[in-house]
């Protein structure tokens, strides 16, 4: 999988949580139990903003890992492309000797 896709997999993720979060929290807000309404929905929309901010915060460090050039990952990536060139080089020198 691409860091591209992953990077893709986690926003809709994160966005199908913040739609259920939405949905909760309208499901259970009841004005009754505050004295103004307008305070419900404030304190909703700073947890909102909270959770939207963090949620931010988890996709960079995603994007990070899929895209970090210095992890193990990229590493073994490296030593394989590597290896492949290695046996190009030979491939080639081979059929250079059987010209």
């Amino acid at each position: 999988m691409t860091g591209w896709a992953l990077v893709a997999i986690v926003a809709i993720v994160v966005w199908g949580i913040v739609q259920m979060s939405r949905n909760r929290a309208g499901g259970r807000q009841d004005p009754r139990e505050w004295q103004d309404e307008g305070t419900a929905r404030d304190l909703h929309d700073a947890e909102a903003q909270r959770e939207i901010e963090e949620l931010r915060e988890r996709i960079r460090v995603l994007e990070r890992i899929a895209t970090d050039g210095n992890g193990p990952g990229a590493r073994e990536t490296q030593r394989i492309a590597a290896e492949i060139e290695a046996l190009r080089d030979e491939a080639e020198d081979r059929n250079e000797e059987q010209r």
